[in-house]
């Protein structure tokens, strides 16, 4: 048999999703685990959401739908945009897809060619670098410590620029840091793309669950940034519509029109009935929204507090999303619940089979040193959770 693809052999698997799968094994198996790995609101979506979905399968409203999306969704991301995020856009410049992590392939599939640089912050959500390497594309990963709050400066990304460099990718808020970008480090960011001629592929599907700061879209900074910017967007987080499997990209109509081509070709458009339940998420009511934001607060609060509380573990205040970056580097070298902790991965590992919570390792993020911990869990998960990793950590602790 000849070989298959060495850019698919060269993909490496979701560490979210493995950890995730493992737990709902190690739960369907009869053990009481905590999971705090995947991304996934543990709100149900909204009533009137459900309802609309309800509707439309009552009315027929079932069939194939243009690759791009519905009209009545693409014009309601427009007025969701122009509301939230300030840049206006027209429905020819809007591609609906099966979530925002499609949304982000595709902007990738239409803009990177084999050999094309891409630059990617660290800490970063797993999928970036892969799907740059899915295209043929190369990663180039610039790192930002925690003592810098997790962002990179505009000196960094101009350092990472060579003659390959074709894309910037930017998530604010951040996926796993939960960090915020300023406008003022937007701007400068944008600045050094607009120099050198970059595209900025930018992942805002966490821009409603903001607790600390003031959002900003960067495609909101001008038209010289907006014209090489693609918005990338959705409804699974702040309308706990994970399942929904609905994104959104924002672009120039010409790009659009490239990946809508490259959709056409691939998945098609996504379920109908999901648009239909979307278009009430972003034209309904909002004020669901602003329930779940107050109650991340509330929980993030709780987290970040009893985390600094735990000899040997520390983490810094994140300003959205609902995820925590936990310091675990302390306790490398040593040996606490019966095992040795060299690394994350040994930590979360030995965490997850000695005390039933799943957390994610942040060294596939680019962060190591560091697990992850979402606040997309009811609090008295979380107390539990928490309980549960102070009894590992002070275990058998030995130097």
């Amino acid at each position: 048999m000849k070989p298959i693809s060495t850019l698919a052999e060269g993909v490496a698997p979701s560490a979210t999703l493995a950890v995730d799968s493992l737990a709902k094994q190690m739960k369907a198996d009869g053990k009481p685990v905590i999971g705090f790995g995947t991304g996934e609101p543990d709100f149900d979506t909204p009533q009137n959401i459900k309802d609309a979905a309800v509707a439309a399968i009552a009315a027929g409203k079932t069939k194939y739908t243009a690759a791009s999306g519905i009209a009545e969704l693409k014009k309601a991301v427009c007025a969701r945009l122009r509301e939230d995020c300030g840049p206006g856009y027209a429905p020819a410049e809007i591609v609906i897809a099966s979530g925002a992590k499609h949304s982000f392939y595709a902007a990738l599939r239409a803009l990177l060619n084999p050999g094309d640089e891409a630059v990617i912050p660290a800490p970063y959500w797993v999928t970036y670098p892969e799907a740059v390497k899915m295209c043929g594309a190369v990663p180039v990963i610039v790192a930002a410590d925690e003592s810098a709050g997790f962002k990179i400066t505009a000196a960094q990304l101009e350092a990472a620029v060579t003659p390959k460099t074709k894309l910037f990718i930017i998530n604010n808020p951040s996926n796993p840091t939960g960090m915020l970008y300023s406008e003022a480090e937007l701007r400068a960011l944008a600045d050094v793309c607009v120099r050198h001629d970059l595209y900025i592929v930018a992942d805002e599907i966490y821009y409603k669950l903001v607790y600390s700061g003031k959002f900003t879209s960067i495609a909101s900074l001008g038209a010289d940034i907006k014209e090489r910017t693609v918005l990338i967007n959705g409804v699974s987080k702040s309308y706990a519509m994970t399942g929904w499997r609905i994104g959104y990209s924002a672009s120039s109509a010409s790009l659009a029109r490239v990946m809508e081509n490259y959709l056409s070709h691939s998945t098609s458009a996504p379920s109908t009935v999901s648009q239909w339940a979307a278009v009430e998420a972003l034209a309904g009511d909002q004020t669901s929204v602003e329930a779940m934001r107050l109650e991340f607060v509330r929980r993030r609060e709780y987290i970040v507090r009893r985390v600094n509380e735990i000899p040997d573990l520390s983490c810094i205040t994140p300003d959205g999303a609902f995820y925590v970056m936990i310091n675990v580097s302390r306790l490398f070298g040593r040996t606490t619940g019966g095992a040795a902790i060299a690394n994350a991965d040994d930590f979360a590992l030995a965490l997850l089979e000695r005390k039933l919570v799943a957390l994610v390792s942040c060294e596939s993020f680019g962060a190591p040193g560091f697990v992850r911990m979402t606040y997309a869990a009811g609090m008295d998960d979380i107390a539990e959770g928490l309980d549960r990793i102070a009894e590992f950590v002070a275990g058998d602790a030995q130097g």
